[in-house]
């Protein structure tokens, strides 16, 4: 009889988590399920075999036996004075098992695993969307192979979010219940808007003459054209905040970042020989 290694089954290491065996267990469970190998003698013995190490690890008592006596399994009735336990379950009998559990943890099994049912897979996949697609909440239909799904995605999702939808996932076997879907965002950069978190920022053309003597400017936000007012002798490169023009908080209706903006004078360009003129008498006046 050989010793069986029931961390390299599941392919998880020693130290495994629950989490991680479960995870594990399932995957291979999957592979190797009767119903997706069917007249498969090695599929169906490594799925006992699958069951079996999940079985063992992931029961805290078991595991704790098998880890310190796994290898030098002879010595196994000496762990704890007890004797064999009893697996409760349904409709199977010891022989699912190998000889290698029965003399580890002793006979009297009344169980088994043939009828199990199996939640379906989580799935993952990503949905790639434009900045201005997410300002407003809106109806989106994602393929996931075969299958269209219509979801609605929330206003001011961010780039590497993640939403879980439920049951959208793999289909069960044995009548367990649907995977999960984890649906991850990725926002595209915007030509014109730069987004940190809830704010917005972006750069706006001034024209000399505004800049210099005051007046009102069109700034274009994602929610529309507002106007804004310049003082006289505004600078290149003033920093002014929009408050509540930016972008929408997360699941927060009527809640908004900032928009900053910065304005860059535009120089005017081909002059004619009167604006020349003009400029060169400004000059004359600044230098008296």
């Amino acid at each position: 009889m050989n010793y069986i290694d029931y961390y390299n089954v599941l392919g998880v290491n020693k130290g495994a988590t629950q989490s991680e065996i479960k995870k594990a267990y399932r995957k291979q469970a999957q592979k190797y399920h009767p119903d997706l190998n069917p007249d498969n003698a090695e599929a169906e013995r490594k799925f006992k075999e699958v069951n079996e190490a999940y079985e063992v690890l992931s029961d805290a008592t078991k595991r704790q036996k098998y880890d310190q006596y796994g290898s030098n399994w002879k010595q196994a009735d000496q762990f704890g004075g007890s004797g064999p336990f009893t697996y409760e379950g349904e409709g199977f009998d010891s022989q699912y098992f190998s000889d290698f559990f029965n003399n580890l943890f002793g006979g009297g099994f009344r169980g088994g695993f043939g009828n199990r049912s199996f939640r379906g897979e989580d799935l993952t996949s990503e949905l790639a969307l434009d900045l201005r697609d997410v300002y407003q909440t809106h109806k989106h239909t994602i393929v996931l192979g075969e299958k269209q799904l219509r979801i609605t995605i929330p206003a001011g999702v961010t780039d590497g979010q993640k939403i879980r939808l439920k049951g959208q996932g793999g289909e069960g076997m044995r009548g367990g219940e649907k995977g999960d879907l984890y649906l991850t965002f990725r926002i595209k950069r915007d030509p014109v808007f730069e987004r940190n978190g809830q704010d917005l920022h972006t750069n706006v053309s001034v024209d000399l003459y505004t800049a210099m003597l005051g007046g009102t400017i069109e700034v274009n936000t994602l929610g529309g054209k507002v106007k804004v007012k310049l003082k006289p002798e505004t600078a290149n490169g003033t920093k002014m905040r929009l408050k509540g023009k930016g972008f929408p908080v997360y699941k927060q209706e009527g809640d908004f970042g900032d928009l900053y903006i910065t304005l860059q004078v535009k120089l005017p360009t081909k002059l004619s020989q009167e604006e020349k003129t003009l400029f060169q008498t400004l000059a004359d006046l600044r230098n008296k």
